[in-house]
C-alpha cells in the first residue's frame, strides 16, 4: 500500500500541459466575468441569471481545480515556493474580478421578481437557496471598486499572515531528550504511555514556541484587525456575527448549544480530576496528562489494520460508506504520516471536479490515530453526499461540518466499547472517548472564550505575546476549572492551532461542539430507528449545502435552538463520566 496521496486527478505536477491550459483558461474566464459584468444591466433578468450561473461554474470549476491542487502540493511541504507562488498568482487571478462580481451579485440582488423567476423554471430550483442568499446578503457588499480593493490587499494581509504562520509552525524544530524533533512530532507525544515521556515532551514542546510565538502575534493581531475593519465596512454587529450569517445559524442556537455547554462542564472536571487521582496526582490533571492512555488498550495498528477495523464497522452501518473507505485507502486518496514541512493535524479536502476527496493525517499507529482517519472521512462521506449538487451549491456551512466527521466517531468508538469483555480495553476505550468529548466540550469553550477576548480586546491594544498567553490562560482556566492542574496549563495554544488565522472564517471553535452533540444525537436516532434511519441521515447531509443549520437538522426531526437537545447528548456523556468512574473505582 503506498502511504503518500495521489494527485493526479487533479495534475501530474506544475509542468502538466492541462495544468498551464487551464490557468489559460481561468484567465479567459475571468475576462468574461468582467466582460459580462460591463453590460449586466442591458441583460433581461433570467438571461441574467442564467448566464451569471453559467460564467460562475466555469470559473469555480477551474479555480476549485487547481487552487485544491496548489494547496494540497503545499500542506504536505511548506517550504514548496513553487506552490506558494502559484497560490499568489490564482489569488491574484481570482481578485482580478472581484468588482464584477460585486456588481454582478448586485444586479442580481435588485430582481424584484426573483422568486417568481425561479419558480417558473425548474432548472433553476437547484440554485434557489444561491440566489436567494446573494439577495438576502446583497446588504453587506461593498462597491464594485471596494470589493476589488479589499480582495487585493488581503494577498498581502490576512491570507500573507496565515501563510507565515503555517509556514512557521511546519518548520520549527524543537530538542527533546537531544534530539531533533518536528512541533507535530513532539505533539504526538502526548499520547505516549510514559508519563515521563508525555512531561519531557510538553516541555520540550512550551520552549520551543519561544522561537516563533512574537512572529506570530503579530500575524494574529493583524489578522483579527483586518476581520474587525472588515465587520465595520460590511455593516456586520462583529465577528460573531458575520460568522453566524455565513453559517447560516441562529443566534438563538449558539446561544442553546453554549448555555448546555456551561451547564455540564462541571461533569467534565469530575473526569478530569478522576483521571488526575487515578495517574497519582492530587487535585487537577497537569496538561501533559489530558491524553494519557488509560486500562489496556496500548494496541499500535498499521495502516493496514486501522484499513480493516474501520471497514468491519462502516460495512454494519452503510455499504456505501463502506466502500467510500476502502476505495480511499486503496486509491491513494490519503497522505498518512508525518514529515517535516508537512503541516500538522488532520484534514480533509473534497475535490469537486473528481468526486473524490483528499484526507491528510500524521498518523501514528495509536487507537486515537484511528479514531481521527474514520473523523476524516466522515469528513470525506459528507463531501460524497453534496458532490451531487452543482458546484456552486456543494459548500455546506461551518457548524455542519463536523457532524459526518464526528458521526464516523462516535460509530467507531461506540461499536469498538459494545464488542469488548475486556475490563481494561473497556475502561481505555471509554476514557479515549471522554478525551475527544473533553476536547469538543472544555478545549472548545477555552477556543471560544480566547477568540471572543481577543476580539475585544484588538480594538484597544495590540496584543504581544505574553498578553494572548494571559489571555489563554484565563479562557482554559474558566473552560477546565479546578479539573486541570491551573500551573500546568497551555499557554502557547493559540500558536499551535491553525483555526484562529483566518480573515475570512472567525469562530471556528463552536462548530467542533456543534457537531459533536449534533452527532450524538443523531446516533441516538440510528440506535432508536435502526436501518431506517440510514437513508435519513444521508438525505440530511445531501441537504446541508442547500438550506439553513436548523432547516437540515428538522429533516431529522432535530429542532436546533432548544436546549433540550443539547442536553441529551450532554447528558449521554455524562453517564459515560459517571461509568468511567466507577470502573476506577472497582
Amino acid at each position: 500500500m503506498e502511504y503518500t496521496w495521489d494527485l493526479s486527478i487533479l495534475y501530474e505536477d506544475f509542468s502538466d500541459p492541462c495544468f498551464a491550459k487551464d490557468m489559460e483558461a481561468l484567465d479567459e474566464a475571468v475576462a468574461a466575468v468582467n466582460a459580462f459584468a460591463a453590460e449586466a444591466e442591458s441583460y433581461e433578468a433570467k438571461a441574467l441569471i442564467e448566464t451569471f450561473l453559467s460564467l460562475s461554474e466555469r470559473v469555480s470549476t477551474l479555480v476549485n481545480k487547481l487552487y485544491i491542487y496548489t494547496s494540497l502540493r503545499s500542506s504536505t511541504n511548506t517550504a514548496d515556493m513553487e506552490a506558494a507562488g502559484i497560490a499568489g498568482q490564482l489569488q491574484v487571478k481570482m481578485s482580478m474580478m472581484a468588482a464584477a462580481d460585486a456588481k454582478l451579485q448586485k444586479c442580481i440582488a435588485s430582481i424584484e421578481d426573483l422568486e417568481t423567476i425561479i419558480d417558473a423554471d425548474p432548472a433553476l430550483e437547484e440554485y434557489r437557496y444561491l440566489l436567494t442568499h446573494i439577495k438576502e446578503d446583497n446588504r453587506y457588499l461593498l462597491t464594485a471598486q471596494e470589493e476589488a480593493l479589499f480582495a487585493r490587499m488581503n494577498i498581502s494581509g490576512a491570507s500573507a499572515w496565515s501563510d507565515m504562520r503555517e509556514y512557521l509552525t511546519s518548520t520549527l524544530k524543537t530538542l527533546y531528550r537531544g534530539e531533533e524533533l518536528t512541533l507535530t512530532e513532539v505533539r504526538n507525544l502526548a499520547y505516549d504511555a510514559d508519563g515521563s515521556v508525555r512531561r519531557d515532551a510538553y516541555e520540550a514542546e512550551l520552549a520551543c514556541y519561544d522561537k516563533v510565538k512574537d512572529a506570530v502575534a503579530f500575524a494574529l493581531n493583524s489578522i483579527k484587525q483586518q476581520v474587525i475593519s472588515e465587520c465595520e465596512m460590511r455593516g456586520y454587529a462583529s465577528a460573531l456575527d458575520k460568522t453566524l450569517k455565513s453559517s447560516r445559524m441562529k443566534r438563538q442556537t449558539l446561544d442553546a448549544l453554549l448555555s448546555a455547554m456551561v451547564d455540564y462542564l462541571p461533569h467534565f472536571h469530575k473526569y478530569l480530576r478522576a483521571k488526575a487521582k487515578a495517574l497519582g496526582h492530587e487535585g487537577g490533571l497537569p496538561w501533559c496528562d489530558l491524553f494519557a492512555p488509560m486500562g489496556s488498550n496500548n494496541k499500535k495498528y498499521t495502516v493496514e489494520e486501522a484499513k480493516d477495523y474501520l471497514l468491519t464497522i462502516f460495512a454494519d452501518f452503510d455499504s456505501e460508506l463502506h466502500d467510500m473507505v476502502r476505495a480511499s485507502f486503496e486509491e491513494r486518496r490519503i497522505d498518512f504520516f508525518p514529515r517535516s514541512g508537512k503541516v500538522g493535524g488532520a484534514f480533509d479536502c473534497g475535490v469537486p471536479t473528481a468526486k473524490q476527496s483528499r484526507v491528510l493525517t500524521n498518523f501514528d499507529g495509536a487507537f486515537g490515530d484511528v479514531v481521527t482517519l474514520a473523523h476524516e472521512l466522515g469528513h470525506s462521506f459528507h463531501d460524497k453526499m453534496v458532490f451531487e449538487h452543482s458546484i456552486l451549491t456543494q459548500d455546506y456551512s461551518m457548524p455542519v461540518a463536523e457532524t459526518a466527521s464526528t458521526f464516523n466517531e462516535v460509530l467507531v468508538i461506540e461499536s469498538a466499547i459494545a464488542r469488548t469483555t475486556d475490563k481494561g480495553e473497556k475502561l481505555s476505550l471509554i476514557e479515549s472517548q471522554l478525551q475527544d468529548a473533553t476536547q469538543i466540550i472544555c478545549d472548545i469553550y477555552s477556543r471560544y472564550l480566547f477568540e471572543t477576548s481577543v476580539f475585544e480586546n484588538r480594538t484597544s491594544e495590540f496584543m504581544n505575546s505574553d498578553r494572548l498567553c494571559e489571555l489563554m490562560l484565563q479562557a482554559q482556566k474558566t473552560a477546565y476549572g479546578d479539573g486541570l492542574d491551573e500551573s500546568t496549563l497551555h499557554p502557547y495554544m493559540w500558536v499551535c492551532k491553525g483555526h484562529y488565522y483566518s480573515g475570512g472564517l472567525s469562530f471556528y471553535n463552536f462548530p467542533y461542539a456543534f457537531g459533536g452533540l449534533f452527532a450524538r444525537g443523531l446516533y441516538a436516532k440510528y440506535r432508536a430507528e435502526g436501518k431506517t434511519f440510514v437513508d435519513v441521515y444521508k438525505k440530511m447531509l445531501y441537504a446541508t449545502s442547500v438550506c439553513d443549520v436548523e432547516d437540515a437538522a428538522m429533516i431529522a426531526g432535530i429542532d436546533l435552538t432548544e436546549k433540550s437537545f443539547w442536553e441529551s447528548g450532554l447528558q449521554s456523556l455524562a453517564e459515560e463520566i459517571d461509568l468511567f468512574c466507577s470502573l476506577l473505582d472497582e
